[in-house]
């Protein structure tokens, strides 16, 4: 987080609500409200809707992929992502297109179930609850709020969440089941887990036997810099201090090739394998191989997923950068407001004076800029400083960025007079 030096803003009341009134005149329609790839984006890998699959549709092991079967996904696939997921290919399973899907699946399994270590299933041991970091993902606390989950939150720093905070937690309450995660470029704010952080989840001790890390690590290859950063491997550490079964990891190739037919990866201990699965036996009688095929032969290779992702860095790198060059300008004297400055994944988290982040959102609407909602990144969609909103500049082109970074910024500036002038 950057944090912005406190001191008064050379700027009138009366030239903040020309600027801000002078914005809304244009009649813009600007959509910022969720992380999607852009056209452009997309359109780098057209090419996978084009490979001749019409007469090659055999798998390397004969597996014909227009028909059933293969539940674990094709071995060809499975060897692509595995170093992405830093497993074996057999301890990986490649399926259809959501992995928000495959974390759904997976805690509803879990409370209808059990985990493959768990004494009985969760739902009938009583409330159960999940450490939620915060600011998080709110689709994660929306299964949590679907289910009936109880949500703790943890605060979440530049270098992951507050592990003496969760090692406390988890320590004394064996209701605590389990903990989101997204550890590399962290929704919404960027942050990456330390190796130290990684090291440390893998090691406390809970009070629950069965206690899960829902790793998803959506991000994975999704650099904005020249930078790759990366992470110490959840899985390999775990299995070092006896808790092989505790992470289940999830990615997908859902910001990577095409958003909408691609394919949800997951990687766990050989237990986790199994119980999953199991767990597909009734469900599904397979996945689509065809597609699983098509991104192989497309990809090719763990350097070509490298490679693709380095086009993706050159379309929307630039859009960050001017958000965060406009932030700059705009916002750099402005008491209480603060941003990230992510070297990967898909957002900026922007934090305003305590109070303000709604009536900057209802401003922005106002004024045609559609953000997503203030106290998303907060389970049951609760700030309780009313601060932080959640920026996503991938889709827009880079011009419609500058201008919605330039209404947002006015926004910020009207909000945090109008709390000025009320106190």
């Amino acid at each position: 987080m950057t944090h912005i030096q406190v001191s008064p803003r050379d700027i009138s009341s009366v030239q903040i609500q020309q600027g801000y009134d002078a914005f809304k005149a244009k009649g813009l329609k600007l959509d910022l409200t969720r992380g999607k790839p852009s056209p452009a984006q997309l359109d780098l890998s057209a090419g996978l809707l084009s490979l001749p699959l019409s007469a090659d549709y055999m798998a390397e092991d004969g597996t014909d992929c227009r028909n059933y079967g293969g539940l674990q996904g094709l071995a060809e696939a499975r060897r692509l992502f595995a170093g992405m997921l830093g497993a074996p290919p057999d301890q990986v399973i490649v399926a259809n297109n959501s992995s928000l899907a495959l974390m759904h699946d997976a805690v509803a399994y879990a409370l209808l179930k059990g985990a493959c270590d768990s004494a009985q299933p969760w739902s009938r041991q009583g409330e159960i609850a999940f450490l939620c970091p915060v600011p998080g993902y709110d689709r994660h606390f929306t299964i949590c709020r679907d289910y009936g989950i109880r949500m703790i939150t943890v605060p979440l720093n530049d270098d992951g969440p507050d592990m003496d905070v969760v090692e406390s937690l988890v320590a004394q309450d064996a209701s605590i089941k389990a903990m989101w995660c997204v550890p590399k470029y962290s929704n919404p704010t960027g942050a990456v887990y330390s190796d130290v952080v990684i090291e440390r989840l893998a090691a406390m001790k809970t009070a629950a036997p069965d206690f899960r890390l829902y790793w998803d690590n959506a991000y994975c290859v999704h650099h904005l810099t020249n930078q790759r950063i990366e992470i110490a491997n959840i899985l390999d550490l775990s299995a070092r201090y006896g808790h092989a079964n505790r992470p289940l990891v999830f990615a997908s190739t859902s910001k990577i090739t095409v958003a909408g037919a691609g394919l949800a990866l997951f990687a766990g201990s050989r237990d986790n394998m199994k119980w999953l699965l199991a767990r597909f036996v009734p469900r599904t009688i397979g996945p689509d191989k065809i597609n699983q095929l098509r991104h192989v032969r497309f990809l090719r290779s763990e350097a070509g997923i490298l490679e693709l992702m380095d086009r993706h860095r050159a379309v929307i790198a630039p859009k960050f950068q001017k958000v965060l060059d406009i932030f700059a300008e705009k916002l750099s004297d402005v008491p209480e407001v603060a941003w990230t400055k992510p070297k990967g994944g898909y957002f900026i988290t922007l934090n305003v004076p305590q109070g303000c982040a709604q009536r900057v959102v209802t401003l922005a609407k106002d004024a045609g800029v559609a953000l997503t909602p203030a106290g998303a990144t907060h389970p049951h969609g609760k700030d309780p400083e009313d601060r932080t909103i959640r920026i996503a500049p991938t889709y827009p082109g880079l011009s419609e960025i500058a201008q919605a970074a330039e209404g947002v910024a006015w926004c910020v500036l009207l909000a945090a007079n109008e709390r000025v002038h009320k106190n």
